[in-house]
């Protein structure tokens, strides 16, 4: 029993302080931008760009990321990766231009982009599959926790320094991390494959081919991209032009939705395992979570003013079981696999994140500021409705290709 706790604590908690970074990365521009626009000059369009970067370099190494796990193990592949993030900020940190910052946070990105889908193999390679969603789940709590501590913490650290010391003191961190990772986390017996690169390129041509990864693909990036893009910029600056809170206001509304999103991975997690038990396929729950996930998005749209940090509650907690999918396709595929078919929705995803956080700028762009400033509600209702509309396309496809799916296996069904 001592062991089986022993060990629970070396797979999760490492794992779970590269998560922690990975989202206080993520999000903090949603504290920093008004800074970030004062001392380099940005616009709407440029401040999308440069967040969405980090979404950029994250999202396009997926798949040589998946190969490296499945090759090599999540400890080696995720202590290295973290040292490139450290580098990163860093050179965030002594930034004066745009090009400067923009390097910084691609790298960061980049060093970032194994600290999730590591956890997932980790977790893949120790754990039985049908307590994947639940460790998946407790797994996203950690990143809550840095989209917490990128709010009024971060806006607490303002006080006392700028944002070139808090990048500094975060990609110290970040080094410490990549250290306790490499260290502290154990390494399983054949977590390194024996697969030739062709092996593990097919098996990548494996997952791509299948009707079923295609059938989910397009509603989990939809998603997951309005969540990622929204809540890790945009969700500041909306609170300041539309709701009309200051910088305090809207690092504690959003301290409110970290805390949120981090009930809603828990939920998501535990009403999908017990729901399991009973015959209840985790893809209802994420599909009904994911359905109240557009509502949420569809009731900002006409914003009332009264109800502004309920749409942020609602938005950050069903938001959550958008990382349900993952755990689906983990189950669907065998475990040399799923590195590679998680890893192939995640670059799908961030790719579709970084086009949404950088064309909401661009979206945004296209109206006057305002009296005040600020950016005007009508860019903010485009934008936001276009990925609503996304979104439902990407319903209407799952639901098609489910129910075609279904009749096939109808068809070549004996009898």
């Amino acid at each position: 029993m001592t062991n089986r706790i022993g060990l629970l604590f070396r797979v999760f908690i490492p794992f779970a302080l590269g998560y922690f970074l990975s989202y206080l990365y993520r999000t903090v521009n949603s504290i920093i931008a008004p800074d970030l626009i004062r001392d380099i000059g940005l616009d709407p369009a440029n401040l999308g760009l440069l967040t969405s970067v980090y979404l950029l370099a994250f999202g396009l190494f997926q798949l040589p990321l998946g190969l490296l796990l499945d090759r090599f193990g999540p400890r080696r592949v995720e202590a290295s990766l973290l040292l490139v993030a450290a580098a990163g900020a860093f050179i965030f940190s002594q930034s004066t231009t745009l090009s400067g910052l923009i390097t910084g946070r691609a790298l960061i990105g980049l060093g970032v982009s194994a600290c999730l889908m590591a956890a997932f193999k980790s977790f893949a390679l120790w754990f039985p599959p049908e307590r994947l969603p639940l460790a998946n789940a407790i797994q996203m709590i950690s990143g809550g926790l840095g989209a917490m501590a990128a709010t009024s913490p971060v806006e607490a650290a303002l006080k006392f320094t700028d944002w070139r010391g808090i990048f500094f003191v975060f990609s110290l961190c970040t080094l410490l991390t990549a250290a306790i990772i490499f260290w502290v986390v154990p390494e399983k017996e054949s977590t390194q494959s024996n697969e030739s690169l062709g092996d593990q390129l097919r098996g990548i041509g494996t997952i791509l081919r299948s009707r079923y990864f295609w059938s989910l693909a397009p509603w989990a990036l939809f998603a997951q991209a309005a969540y990622l893009s929204i809540f890790g910029l945009w969700s500041g600056p909306w609170l300041r032009d539309v709701a009309g809170q200051d910088r305090d206001s809207i690092a504690s509304t959003l301290f409110l939705v970290g805390i949120t999103m981090i009930a809603g991975y828990f939920a998501s997690g535990t009403i999908t395992d017990r729901l399991s038990r009973r015959g209840i396929a985790p893809m209802k729950v994420a599909s009904t979570g994911m359905l109240l996930f557009i509502g949420a998005q569809g009731m900002m749209l006409f914003p009332i003013p009264e109800l502004t940090t309920v749409y942020w509650l609602l938005f950050s907690f069903f938001g959550a079981f958008c990382i349900l999918p993952y755990a689906v396709l983990a189950q669907h595929f065998p475990a040399r696999l799923t590195g590679r078919a998680t890893t192939a929705l995640n670059l799908l995803v961030f790719i579709a994140a970084f086009g949404a956080q950088w064309g909401i700028g661009i979206i945004i762009n296209q109206w006057p500021e305002t009296e005040t400033g600020g950016y005007a509600l009508e860019g903010y209702q485009a934008s936001f409705g276009l990925l609503i509309a996304l979104q439902l396309l990407a319903v209407a496809w799952y639901l098609f290709s489910h129910r075609q799916t279904n009749r096939a296996a109808q068809t070549v069904r004996p009898g």
